[in-house]
């Protein structure tokens, strides 16, 4: 189930995006003004609204950190904010002087994109605040961008309905028509597909358009092999223009938003999960936090709802065994206050921050440490949170078998024993993809492309290494 939690209305105008660090959410607005908020209990901060922009306040995001914050408006600026006191750190002039829509940091840092309404592109170093390269388009406005997450390309849409692919260099690696009516959003899931043979990397990445469709494309690239954008499904769920598209940190769940206030929730990019519409109008803008259970939408209604996933439609999304196990276990402090919260035990927030319970902290706790070290005297609520704990650690053994994932076929989802590799890149058990290949037509069980050859090569490096495994931990 998701529930929502809590309903920001201090905008004057519309929400035009929304963005999460690990402590922080912030918004912008129409209304020339950007907002932070505390993830712990959504309240404002002190320095809460940051205020330089002379016109509307059209993307914003939070560097890797955390710690700054970029902001872009029509006013033709690009912004960075210290998130920790609101002090404004550099202030970038695009050189055409147009409006800026969009601005995106890569995933080291170093660099921060900006795309303005005349298709002109400006890669910035964000470390010294100086221009580094610049390029345009050739048709319509930059709406969206995306780095891929190793940092070494990124894409851009623009109103003419184009995918645009660079290299850090600012070098244009492909063009495309993607969607008619033109681009809204783009979004990288943060997972690889696969680290496939020869150091292929695949990325899915999904775009959304006036066209009404949300469409999931497959992206390859090395300096070696170079570039293939190959596109794969168009999800259906939507009956009007999609104007934002996000993934789950976890890679597992997509989310979008359309004209008609809905926002409609992927599993895996492809059933529905959940359709949200407590908004009254256009949703611009939707967000996932990285490693927590919450989601945020924006609208042109003038509020930022904020959604809690609980654990069971966590599960339900994930598609490998051991990521709920990885998942708790790096919860942060704040990730273990959301998680009591969600469970009723919203009282425990301060004794749990008290005492610095993480996520491994939490799977550990006992009866003795509940009554001794975090002094909590009712023996009802010890017995409700040791309930709640068991049930969490239920979830994360059900989910978890402790084998590599490496080992495992992504078919059957147990350890090989006849690993063999198909033409996709991928190891699979060999009586399993056989049988996949003669009621699949070809098509990849990881990618849902079509493989170039049936051929199935005995994989007798993996082999022997799940039996090196097997003995050294079946003894």
């Amino acid at each position: 189930m998701v529930k929502l939690i809590h309903t920001l209305a201090d905008h004057g105008d519309d929400v035009n995006c929304c963005a999460f660090s690990f402590s922080l959410l912030a918004t912008c607005s129409l209304d020339k003004t950007i907002r932070l908020y505390s993830l712990h209990d959504f309240t404002e901060l002190p320095h809460s609204p940051l205020k330089f922009h002379t016109y509307a306040v059209h993307c914003c995001c939070f560097s890797p950190s955390g710690r700054i914050l970029a902001s872009c408006s029509t006013d033709g600026t690009t912004v960075l904010w210290n998130t920790e006191n609101g002090q404004m750190l550099a202030v970038m002039e695009q050189p055409s002087g147009s409006p800026v829509r969009v601005c995106q940091f890569s995933p080291d840092s170093r660099c921060l994109t900006s795309g303005a309404a005349d298709g002109t592109l400006v890669l910035w170093n964000a470390q010294s605040y100086k221009l580094y390269r610049c390029g345009s388009v050739k048709d319509g406005s930059l709406v969206a961008c995306a780095f891929s997450p190793n940092g070494s390309f990124f894409v851009t849409g623009s109103s003419c309905g184009d995918l645009t692919v660079w290299d850090d260099k600012m070098r244009c690696l492909h063009s495309e028509k993607a969607h008619d009516l033109g681009i809204t959003c783009c979004d990288f899931s943060s997972q690889p597909v696969s680290d496939g043979e020869q150091g292929l990397q695949f990325f899915r990445l999904a775009s959304c358009g006036q066209d009404c469709q949300v469409k999931i494309w497959i992206v390859s690239f090395t300096h070696i092999l170079g570039f293939e954008l190959k596109y794969k499904s168009t999800l259906s769920g939507h009956c009007a223009p999609v104007l934002a598209c996000a993934f789950s940190h976890d890679g597992q769940m997509l989310v979008s938003g359309e004209c008609k206030a809905a926002v409609v929730v992927f599993q895996n990019t492809e059933n529905i999960l959940h359709t949200l519409t407590q908004h009254t109008r256009y949703v611009t803008t939707c967000a996932f936090a990285p490693n927590t259970l919450l989601l945020a939408t924006g609208s042109m209604d003038k509020t930022v709802n904020i959604w809690q996933f609980d654990l069971e439609t966590l599960c339900q999304a994930r598609s490998t065994e051991d990521q709920l196990k990885q998942f708790t276990e790096d919860w942060s402090e704040e990730d273990v206050s959301t998680w009591l919260c969600a469970q009723d035990l919203k009282d425990l927030v301060g004794i749990f921050k008290m005492n610095n319970i993480d996520g491994k902290e939490l799977l550990s706790l006992t009866k003795e440490s509940l009554a001794d070290d975090l002094k909590i005297e009712s023996l009802g609520l010890r017995s409700k949170v040791l309930r709640k704990i068991e049930e969490l650690r239920t979830k994360v053994k059900s989910l978890s078998s402790g084998i590599p994932d490496e080992f495992v076929c992504p078919i059957t989802r147990e350890l090989m024993k006849d690993p063999v590799i198909a033409s996709d890149g991928y190891s699979y058990e060999k009586e399993a993809i056989e049988n996949w290949i003669s009621k699949k037509k070809r098509t990849s069980p990881m990618t849902n492309l079509v493989l170039p050859s049936a051929v199935l090569t005995p994989n007798r490096t993996l082999k022997m290494a799940i039996n090196r495994w097997l003995e050294t931990h079946q003894k």
